[in-house]
């Protein structure tokens, strides 16, 4: 059985909206985007490489999808977390059709849990969730998640989309790694308990 772990960037206040780039999400007009480029360092970018290479496959929300699909399909796959990206499995949970394909991508049937579910079942491994904050509110609330790494930068950005939201259920976890980076950057890993 597979497990579902979660990679995302965060602010101080919880924000994880269009981390990346200005113009990757401007929803509600957010214009703080980009926020993670200036803050990060080596520590960040192997850590995410690291998350990246030893990942199983990407479950991944529609806009997620787009968004690392137009940056990483054609890009130089020397470096390792590209020709990974590109070479493993992407799961897209969507209810319309992929228009441009990203090698190797596959829609989730039956969405959310039932699809999801059965997707787990019959994969090993670790299926990796990059940004996608509507999905991992989603599997949050359907109790799926099983690891939780969080990157928190050190800024507060005040507005912006969160990870989390009113429907997530009471889960417990625990811290099983930390890493601070010379810039600040506090890496967490929760791990699911699994006896409450």
């Amino acid at each position: 059985m597979g497990r579902i772990v979660v990679v995302n960037f965060s602010s101080i206040d919880g924000v994880i909206q269009s981390p990346l780039s200005s113009d990757e999400d401007r929803d509600g007009g957010f214009d703080h985007g980009g926020w993670v480029p200036p803050l990060s360092d080596d520590v960040v970018d192997d850590f995410m490489q690291d998350a990246t290479v030893r990942a199983a496959g990407m479950l991944l929300g529609r806009r997620s999808y787009e968004t690392l699909r137009a940056a990483w399909a054609g890009a130089d796959e020397s470096v390792p977390a590209i020709a990974a990206m590109n070479r493993m499995p992407k799961y897209v949970v969507t209810s319309s059709p992929l228009e441009s394909p990203w090698q190797n991508s596959h829609i989730v049937d039956g969405g959310l849990p039932g699809g999801v579910g059965e997707l787990m079942a019959r994969n090993d491994g670790d299926l990796v969730v990059f940004g996608s904050g509507t999905l991992v509110r989603s599997l949050a609330a359907h109790d799926l998640v099983d690891e939780y790494r969080i990157l928190i930068f050190p800024l507060v950005i005040g507005a912006g989309k969160r990870m989390f939201d009113h429907e997530s259920r009471t889960t417990q976890f625990r811290l099983s790694d930390s890493i601070i980076s010379p810039s600040g950057v506090v890496i967490l890993t929760y791990a699911r308990a699994r006896a409450l």
